[in-house]
């Protein structure tokens, strides 16, 4: 065994071979400040190169093996010794040995499965990364590198309108609307509300979006209400007959996709809070739950290109071939 290698160290750096065409996301770290990070999606390939630099030219490096693990994991806040791993690969890059001058070593994971979206919340993390490691007898040498990851969805077929109503037995009739239950993070809720019966003396009315962060299970549930958005409907007493119209824009606002029960750790669920306040300062509430999800901005050519394929393969039709003459075109466009 040689004692000079204890000398030795190195610097990693990881670099993604798409990295300057890639797009990147804002992602909100567990400090509440937004980072910028590569943006990826289920299905797609990572790949890139390990730089392994050597920090005293001429001294040797002894290595136990050089790996690369691409990691996705839930870590819970108040449980931050365990961290619940739903993807983890690993990739060989060296085998054990010595490195003498500085080296790089290529990767590839194809088409990783990524089933859930990233998210820093109150009290759960879900992140994925990259950790390339030079593993050593006494102390290993590793870099991470975090990406973000959007879980995409199509237009939900059943998408029904939300109708409810509030009421204070002879003091109060309220009925409202909303043209749907299920929105994209970009969307406009659209509603009215009618006022049927009001004999109590209302001063303010507002609707709030709610984000609920649910995390554990049975006996240590936690519960964390998040007001995002408080929307003031009126500001003044309504009269019997009035109907007031509601167009809340979401995309100015911090939203995620309605998460439920991830990997069995944690849900994300998003509340409609009708809030009515009157003159002696009583608070009146209605609640409703509704579904928010990421529509794509633009549908990525490799993808339309691999939904012909499927639809060929699976049909065989003469449409499905002109599916796939159109995804050509739009490839070679």
């Amino acid at each position: 065994m040689s004692f000079f290698s204890f000398g030795q160290s190195a610097d990693i750096d990881v670099v993604l071979n798409d990295a300057e065409t890639r797009k990147k996301a804002e992602h909100k770290t567990e400090d509440g400040k937004k980072d910028k990070y590569f943006l990826f999606y289920d299905g797609e390939t990572v790949s890139g190169k390990v730089n392994v630099t050597l920090k005293n030219p001429g001294k040797r490096l002894e290595h136990q093996g050089i790996k690369i693990e691409f990691v996705g994991q839930i870590e819970l806040y108040y449980d931050r010794g365990n961290h619940h791993e739903f993807v983890s690969l690993v990739k060989d890059l060296a085998r054990p040995g010595e490195m003498t001058q500085s080296q790089t070593f290529d990767f590839e994971f194809t088409h990783v499965e990524k089933p859930y979206e990233s998210y820093t919340g109150q009290n759960v993390k879900l992140r994925y990364f990259l950790r390339a490691t030079v593993i050593r007898r006494l102390n290993d040498i590793s870099k991470e590198m975090d990406i973000v990851v959007h879980t995409l969805s199509t237009y939900p077929e059943l998408n029904s309108s939300i109708k409810m109503e509030v009421g204070i037995e002879d003091c109060l009739h309220i009925e409202f609307e909303y043209n749907k239950s299920k929105y994209h993070l970009k969307d406009v809720i659209v509603g009215k509300i009618y006022f049927l019966l009001v004999r109590i003396k209302i001063k303010h009315m507002e609707i709030d979006i709610i984000k609920r962060e649910t995390t554990g299970t049975g006996p240590s549930v936690y519960h964390e209400n998040d007001t995002i958005a408080k929307y003031e409907i009126m500001d003044g007493a309504p009269v019997r007959g009035e109907s007031i119209p509601i167009r809340l824009f979401l995309a100015g606002y911090d939203l995620t996709p309605t998460m439920r029960d991830i990997n069995k750790k944690f849900s994300v669920r998003y509340y409609l809070n009708l809030v009515l306040i009157d003159e002696e300062e009583r608070r009146y509430f209605k609640q409703q739950e509704i579904t928010l999800w990421r529509k794509g901005d633009v549908v990525r050519k490799s993808m339309s290109h691999q939904a012909a394929i499927a639809s060929q393969r699976f049909e065989g039709s003469a449409a499905s071939e002109s599916a796939l003459e159109q995804a050509a075109k739009e490839e070679s466009g």
